[in-house]
């Protein structure tokens, strides 16, 4: 009830004090263009999220030095930590870097963010940066007007720097009116109780605000017109560090385990270089001012003095960590560990990996080969098999001789927990991407993904009807009906064993061999199926009452096999090159050899 009536609340005293006061109009309204150019920066970057961003985070994260620049520099450049920091999360969600990359990025991301102290304080408020907004505005909207995608992101990113750079113009000119009115200095706090106090006060901004950005930009502000001291935005450029943490924390509450981990580090993160901050106050201050002198920047110019501070902790705290990262990556995956869910729960599809095209698809199919996972043991047990059986190296036709029992399951029931709910959850995800703007190629894949979780259903379905005559004629006393199904139950143990080995072999010509070597197999095994049929039917061997049930079944085990080959092509597919294509079998081939 209380959440209920807290934004009507929220919005009543916001039009109160906007009515009450026209110096407050001036300071919200540059608030409000600043996040709104914050969001116009997001939504144009976030299209070229499809090619660049990605393919640059992939090949930036085999060292640690190479994560921590693409944190530095991806932020500066979109003048978002916060849109940095969520695709990160997509990505150890999804497992395309590992976590230690992730950790490298985040902290980079944090230096990043401070060059956006250093705009604002440095040019923003010291020239009329309106002046220079208005232009880029004019051409932000041509843009925008045109049809083609690439250059309406390309004018959202002008809009977002227009509106950014007209933000800081009307909050600077807020504040300095407010100080005719109003004295927020008069507030001010001295010594470790206000450090704490401001600390606290500023992490409270940034997490209502959900910027860092813009809490640094009221900050400045209000430092240039006096509303606050020196020591004071001090404490509040520490506590803006602190809050920035909560978008990535609301993020990962709907990631996976390695998105949770990555969270927990940015906190632990913020935490420990804020606290170094907060104790610290006073020598970094100290080491500011001598820095100051060193850089050129005049003693009494206290809004690139903050700038100053505020990247220098930051670096510390990169400093501290970075030897600690491999320990701290193990530490967290030994500590966080994945909250107990049965098999039938998604563990790839979290609304991160919808960030971008390429984790949705890489999310989708892992999700897939986890659908696989899931009816191989399914699949394993119709076959009154082992699993442990398939996946080692004894003999499968002496397993098969050797049954005495056929396993009592429900496949029904089976079904609905493991693979039906599943496969619901994987065709909502690739419904949900693909409402997203996405590239035709991402879609494509997103596509095949779902024919294959298809095929892995469809032969789960064929194991459903299958089941039902290995447990009447499995162990049959006619040697002859035994040994047709003996073949049936050799013929999926021996493909579930291949496919098995196939979703291990590292991608590439090896992979596109062996699924050919499974499929010939499995015509071979077909084909002699029914010469074996025919030659038992002559001789009178199998009772004209069960030859139906046998073929039916014979034709089930056809197609669960040609179900599990056409989902294990489309799995293996995005990980062969093109040229790899031209070493696979076509079905002709395959016809060709079976003659032969």
């Amino acid at each position: 009830m209380t959440r209920k009536f807290t934004f009507p609340v929220l919005l009543l005293a916001l039009a109160y004090a906007l009515w009450m006061s026209t110096d407050f109009v001036e300071i919200a309204a540059g608030i409000a263009l600043f996040m709104f150019g914050m969001l116009c920066l997001e939504a144009g970057f976030k299209f070229f999220t499809g090619g660049p961003l990605e393919a640059a985070l992939q090949i930036s994260t085999d060292k640690l030095w190479k994560s921590l620049s693409f944190g530095v520099v991806s932020t500066t450049m979109m003048q978002s930590s916060s849109l940095v920091s969520l695709i990160t999360v997509s990505f150890v969600g999804a497992e395309m870097i590992t976590l230690a990359a992730g950790m490298g990025i985040i902290m980079g991301a944090n230096i990043g963010t401070t060059t956006g102290a250093w705009l604002i304080a440095g040019f923003g408020l010291k020239v009329n940066i309106a002046a220079y907004a208005m232009p880029v505005l004019v051409f932000g909207v041509l843009f925008r007007l045109r049809q083609t995608r690439t250059v309406q992101a390309l004018g959202d990113v002008m809009l977002g720097f227009a509106f950014l750079f007209l933000g800081i113009h009307y909050m600077k000119i807020g504040f300095e009116a407010f100080q005719g009115s109003f004295d927020l200095s008069a507030y001010a706090i001295a010594g470790f109780v206000g450090v704490v106090v401001y600390t606290c006060i500023g992490m409270l901004i940034t997490v209502v605000m959900q910027s860092s950005h813009a809490t640094l930009l009221i900050i400045i502000t209000a430092l240039a017109a006096g509303q606050v001291s020196y020591e004071n935005a001090l404490a509040l450029a520490i506590g803006a560090n602190l809050g920035s943490t909560i978008t990535i924390v609301l993020g990962s509450l709907s990631s996976n385990i390695g998105g949770k981990r990555l969270a927990a580090f940015h906190v632990l993160f913020n935490l420990i270089t804020a606290l170094f901050a907060i104790f610290f106050i006073t020598q970094l201050a100290k080491l500011v001012d001598m820095l100051a002198l060193t850089l050129g920047i005049p003693g009494d110019d206290a809004l690139l003095k903050l700038a100053l501070f505020h990247s220098l902790f930051n670096i510390l705290g990169v400093t501290g960590f970075v030897a600690f990262v491999n320990r701290l990556e193990q530490l967290l995956q030994r500590l966080i560990n994945a909250h107990p869910q049965g098999a039938q729960y998604p563990q790839f599809l979290f609304a991160e990996a919808l960030e971008t095209p390429a984790t949705a698809v890489n999310a989708v199919s892992k999700e897939v080969e986890h659908l696989m996972e899931n009816a191989f043991g399914l699949l394993a047990h119709g076959l009154s098999l082992r699993r442990q059986t398939i996946d080692s190296e004894e003999s499968l036709s002496k397993a098969v001789e050797q049954t005495r029992r056929i396993f009592l399951i429900d496949v029904d029931d089976d079904y609905e927990a493991s693979i039906k709910g599943l496969h619901t959850e994987i065709i909502a995800f690739i419904a949900s991407a693909q409402a997203r703007e996405s590239n035709a190629s991402a879609n494509e894949r997103l596509f095949e993904l779902r024919r294959a979780s298809r095929s892995i259903v469809e032969a789960v379905k064929a194991m459903k009807h299958l089941h039902k005559n290995l447990r009447r004629h499995g162990l049959s006393s006619n040697p002859s009906v035994r040994a047709r199904y003996n073949q049936i139950r050799l013929q999926i143990a021996q493909l579930l064993r291949e496919i098995r080995k196939a979703l291990r072999e590292e991608p590439g010509e090896l992979a596109v061999l062996s699924l050919d070597v499974a499929k010939l197999e499995q015509e071979k095994i077909a084909k002699q199926l029914l010469l074996d049929l025919d030659d038992a039917i002559r001789q009178r061997k199998i009772p004209v009452s069960i030859v139906t049930s046998v073929m039916n079944d014979e034709d089930y085990a056809q197609n669960i096999g040609n179900s599990l080959l056409r989902a294990l092509a489309i799995l293996r597919s995005a990980d062969w090159r093109p040229e790899s294509e031209s070493l696979a079998l076509s079905n002709e081939d395959i016809n060709e050899l079976l003659e032969k």
